[in-house]
Order: C-alpha cells, then structure tokens, then sequence
C-alpha cells in the first residue's frame, strides 16, 4: 500500500482527492488548518500550520508522494495582502519541500494556477510562480521529483462561497436570478472536480515526472452560454441575465508571459448538466 500526505487535504479539491485516493487504496494523511468535514475512517487528520515545520514533518514522514494544495487562494483578498501571499504560498511551500527532500518523498506534487504563468493575478498569482520556481529548484539542486499541476475553471460538491459556478446557483435557488461577475464574451473552459482529482490521481505515473500540467476543461465557452444553459435548466428567461462588474478575475484566458505554458490535460468527457444538478442538491441540503 502506497502512502500519500496531502496538505491542504481539508479543502475543495484535497478533500475529493484523499476519498479517490483511499479508494484507489492508499493510505492517506490529510494535513489542514482544520479537520475536514468529509474524512473517512480509513483516513488519518493531522492538524497543523504549514508553517509549523514540526507538525509538517509529523504529515510528511513516510509517505511516498506529497500533494501541497495548502496554500491562500483568494485573489481578492491577497491584492492587498503581500505579506500573507509570500508567508503561506512562498514560505509554506518551500517548508514542505524542505521536509520532502529530508523524508525522500518520490514526488512532490504541487498545485498551482493558470495565473502563474500570466501578467495577471497580483500578488496571489505571483506568490504561486514563485512557489513554482521554488519546486523545480529543489529538483534541480536536490533531485526531488514534481509535477506541477495548474488549475483553471473548477466546480463541484464541496466548492467554497467563492467559487463562481457554487455562485451563480446559490443565485439561481435563493434569489431567482442569473448573476455572473464579468462580461458576456469572458470565456472559461470548466472541470468537474471529481473529473479533475482524476488527473490529479494520473499525475503520480513518472511520465508526467518533472512536468507542468494545466487541469481543465476541453471546451471553451463564454459567460452568456454558460449562463443559457443555466436558463433552460431552471426555466428563467434569459431576458434576466445579469452581468456585474468583475473582481479583477479575468476575461478570456490570460497570455502567458514566459514560454513555461503547461501541457493541458482533459478529463474523460462527463455530464455538464448531470454534474450541475447533483451540486445544486448538495448546495441546497446544506443551505437548510
């Protein structure tokens, strides 16, 4: 049985990829700030800080392969907060890979975003290019194997009060209207994030040693189709179609600025509409 810590394992996307890890019999650490909410009894918590080496180290030891989803991911929030972008998103993962490199951990594998390979992003997509530079580093001086996975679009079960998708629904269910934050022509290509966990569970074979991975969906779609779909599905006329001004997320998808862009990886193709309305029943239950 091969173990696994993943740091960050309490939230959105670690929490899905520790029940589809320890189904594929792992055994699996989570390392978090909090317990997560959805741990299964095969799967062991430790609570901690990622800037707590000591706890760290407690999370690492004995695992083969480290995911590191710990990290600040509110863009929002991080433009006016450098400090807090370099501390967790830097500092944090240069902590973890430290410890790897003392564990010997076969790969570390880092998740990242399309906005560290982009102008555009301020500090939170800055801190994660750093953190980036920081993986392939420790390969390069220390022989420790990554694979850097950047994400785009993802929705689903679990998503935090941020995410847009989880948005437009709450909007959809409790206010009777179609709101999206940005213009009718921003293009996004969306996963599911039991599709993405997928690839992120593909991502440990050694053919992807080394490498920089972009998670998202196949298909680009803007803002007003997305939103249509969401009509048709809830019977609200598109004549109600709000668009708000935009939080500094972006448009269409950034340009990247270096020539590092990830290979893009796609899911085997699933259901939009079916994935859709499982979430707005779990969004539903715990609105109750």
């Amino acid at each position: 049985m091969k173990n696994v810590t993943i740091l960050g394992g309490s939230g959105f996307i670690g929490s899905h990829l520790a029940d589809y890890l320890t189904a594929m019999k792992f055994k699996v650490k989570i390392f978090d700030i909090k317990k997560s909410k959805w741990i299964k009894p095969k799967q062991k918590m430790i609570i901690g800080n990622i800037l707590d080496k000591k706890k760290l180290a407690k999370a690492i030891k004995g695992s083969d392969y480290v995911f590191n989803f710990a990290a600040l991911a509110d863009m929002n929030y991080l433009k006016s907060e450098p400090i807090k972008s370099v501390k967790f998103n830097i500092l944090g993962t240069v902590n973890a890979l430290e410890i790897s490199k003392k564990y010997k951990i076969k790969k570390f594998i880092h998740a990242s975003t399309i906005y560290a390979n982009t102008e555009e992003g301020g500090f939170y997509g800055r801190s994660k290019k750093a953190a980036e530079d920081f993986v392939e580093e420790y390969k390069n001086r220390f022989g420790l194997n990554y694979t850097i996975l950047r994400f785009g679009s993802i929705y689903g079960e679990r998503a935090g009060s941020d995410n847009g998708i989880r948005q437009i629904i709450e909007n959809i269910i409790f206010k009777k209207k179609l709101v999206y934050r940005g213009t009718k022509n921003s293009m996004r290509s969306y996963i599911y994030v039991k599709d993405a966990v997928k690839l992120c569970y593909n991502s440990i074979s050694k053919k992807y040693n080394n490498k920089y991975l972009t998670l998202t969906g196949e298909k680009k779609i803007n803002a007003y189709y997305l939103l249509s779909i969401f009509s048709n599905l809830f019977n609200i006329p598109k004549k109600n179609i709000i668009f708000l001004k935009n939080k500094g997320h972006y448009d269409k998808k950034p340009t990247p600025f270096k020539p590092r862009e990830g290979r893009s990886i796609y899911p085997i193709r699933s259901n939009f509409k079916q994935n859709i309305l499982q979430y707005v029943n779990e969004i539903k239950r715990i609105k109750k």
